[in-house]
């Protein structure tokens, strides 16, 4: 035995470290970068009038802000579409994180590495062949305890070090946990890793959001945040296809495969955003308005000084001034009580804003999909009937990747609200039947064939509705001074609500537990009768509105009567910026004061 035995609590000091290294080399290598592919910008002249706002630090820059509605976002070019979809490839590795736990608990390797057990001590086929359910739930929800943690984090460090900035540093803490993880040929190890990597997949998953949500254009915002839950599908379809090919090997391939492939998609993802701009808002949250001009000319494809971009940028800045002043942001801790600010009842409050994000979340992980994909092979192997569970769970998944572009089309044309209020129909009368085939004919394998079926169409209605939809909503319900904040608290809830559905389902289904088996189906249609009930009553409809005028939208009407609201006036009318080349003063953030 090493006179240095590796203790769990190795594991913390290592990784903040390693967070404290990833931060300085990417703020290092973003500096690098933007020097060698951001193009130079045209002057922003500076001549006209002066409209003051509150600061410090004069550095001139020209804006016209708009009374025209329309007029408040630049138009978009192609090449900007595609800056705003590559974000979107985060998905991936989050899918493939999600997906390959779900093959690997089920490779007979992998069983008797960690268990002990023989396979041939077994007749083929057998539901006693497989982890003990205190295994399965840990192995599975340790990396949802991770990615809480990371979420709430990542919130925090957007605002200070930038939206982009984050999610790579994200990418570097992830790629040290799926090394420690492929390392592993036990528990302890597999487990440090996971916890790790999900702080890394928490980073990414919270701030890709917020990222693409304050890039991506009105028209189209809904259609490119839905892409970033189609890369989520596409990482569970590639996790399938890979388990699927190495379930059968007999040495430590067989699970060090699915793992390491994982840093392939973190290293993409990281490199990639690299070469992309901030986010624009980030830049005005922090009083840099001249930086903010110019990355929201790389974006849009316009000069920083053409009234498209001026216009757009004035409506960003005077909405976050009024928002400042109807919300001042103080200290640090104050500013994280902001989140919990307002009535209950006010729709537009803050509280109730953080309550929609979180318990929205919360609703998604309700619907019980990730039963599916966590457990679904391991589920198919406990019915008896079937005799290549892990092609059934391959096509589970690819019935999840074909499903979830059709909400491209329809979350705009619909909108956010009836796809929520439909989807959860559609999925609670799924599973209700599944339920009832389960309990009366369970054991007949015609029946499970249609059980299946249903699940397929189930999920067909979770990925084409809730899966999108749930992460459009919370990336355009907050104003910017709490949106990292309130996007991070939201992604924790899904996070939170994920593990705890990870530890308790083992033991709700477990053979050697409380063996539900398709009994737990009628608990997954119930609560997506709450989910039908919460989407009704509670969340707004948004679709066409620029985050600006989703602010308003929600000062100025309910839920329920959100889809009629149309934009009558701009927050650059209001405050005072619409006169042609009025010259806006640079705000230089102080970091110690903690506001604008």
């Amino acid at each position: 035995m090493s006179p240095y035995p590796f203790r769990f609590s190795d594991c913390f000091f290592i990784l903040f470290h390693f967070i404290s290294l990833s931060l300085q080399v990417t703020r290092w290598y973003s500096f690098a970068v933007s020097s060698l592919f951001v193009p130079p910008f045209p002057p922003i002249h500076s001549h006209g009038t002066t409209a003051k706002v509150p600061g410090c630090s004069l550095n001139s820059l020209t804006m016209a802000g708009t009374t025209d509605v329309s007029r408040v976002e630049a138009p978009v070019t192609v090449k900007a579409y595609l800056m705003c979809a590559f974000a979107a490839f985060g998905g991936i590795f989050f899918g493939f994180d999600s997906g390959y736990i779900n093959g690997v608990m089920g490779m007979p390797y992998f069983i008797e590495l960690f268990t002990g057990l023989k396979q041939s001590d077994f007749p083929p086929g057998s539901s006693e062949f497989t982890l003990p359910s205190w295994k399965k739930s840990l192995i599975t929800s340790i990396l949802s305890a991770g990615t809480f943690f990371g979420a709430i984090i990542a919130g925090d460090l957007a605002d200070f070090i930038g939206r982009r900035t984050t999610v790579v540093a994200g990418c570097g803490v992830f790629i040290l946990g799926v090394i420690l993880q492929t390392a592993s040929t036990g528990l302890g190890l597999l487990v440090a890793g996971r916890l790790i990597a999900g702080f890394g997949v928490g980073f990414v998953s919270a701030i890709i959001i917020l990222y693409m949500s304050e890039i991506a254009p009105k028209k189209v915002r809904g259609a490119i945040v839905s892409g970033y839950q189609f890369c989520i599908t596409l990482g569970l379809l590639l996790a399938s296809c890979v388990n699927y090919g190495t379930q059968n090997r007999k040495d430590t391939g067989s699970y060090r495969i699915p793992i390491g492939l994982q840093m392939l998609w973190a290293i993409i993802l990281g490199t990639g955003l690299m070469m992309l701009p901030e986010s624009p808002r980030y830049f005005v949250k922090k009083g840099n308005h001249k930086r903010a001009g110019e990355v929201l000319s790389r974006l849009r494809g316009y000069p920083s000084d053409s009234d498209y971009i001026q216009e757009e940028l004035a409506e960003i800045i005077a909405n976050h001034e009024y928002e400042l002043q109807v919300v001042p942001q103080g200290s640090y801790f104050n500013s994280w009580l902001n989140c919990f600010r307002g009535s209950l009842f006010k729709p537009s409050s803050n509280l109730r804003r953080t309550i929609l994000g979180t318990s929205l979340q919360m609703m998604q992980q309700w619907t019980g999909i990730n039963f599916i994909f966590y457990f679904g092979t391991t589920f198919f192997q406990t019915l008896g009937t079937i005799d290549d569970p892990f092609l059934i769970g391959l096509v589970t998944t690819l019935v999840n990747v074909c499903s979830t572009p059709i909400s491209f089309w329809t979350i705009e044309k619909f909108g956010r609200r009836p796809l929520l209020i439909w989807g959860a129909v559609g999925m609670f009368v799924c599973e209700f039947i599944v339920a009832i085939m389960g309990v009366s004919a369970g054991d007949n394998p015609q029946v499970v064939k249609a059980m299946i079926a249903f699940i397929c169409i189930y999920i067909f209605f979770f990925a084409s509705t809730w899966g999108p939809g749930a992460w459009v909503v919370i990336g355009e319900i907050f104003p910017l001074p709490m949106r990292s904040r309130g996007v991070g608290l939201s992604t924790a809830s899904n996070w939170l609500w994920n593990c705890i559905i990870a530890v308790i389902t083992p033991y709700l289904v477990g053979t050697d537990k409380g063996n539900l088996g398709t009994n737990v189906f009628w608990l997954w249609g119930s609560l997506c009768v709450c989910c039908f009930i919460y989407a009704y009553f509670l969340v707004p409809e948004s679709k066409g509105l620029t985050l600006e005028q989703v602010d308003r939208m929600m000062e100025e009407t309910t839920p329920r009567t959100s889809a009629k609201w149309v934009p009558h006036s701009t927050f650059a009318a209001e405050m005072g910026l619409t006169e042609k080349n009025v010259a806006l003063e640079e705000v230089q953030v102080s970091t110690d004061k903690g506001h604008v």
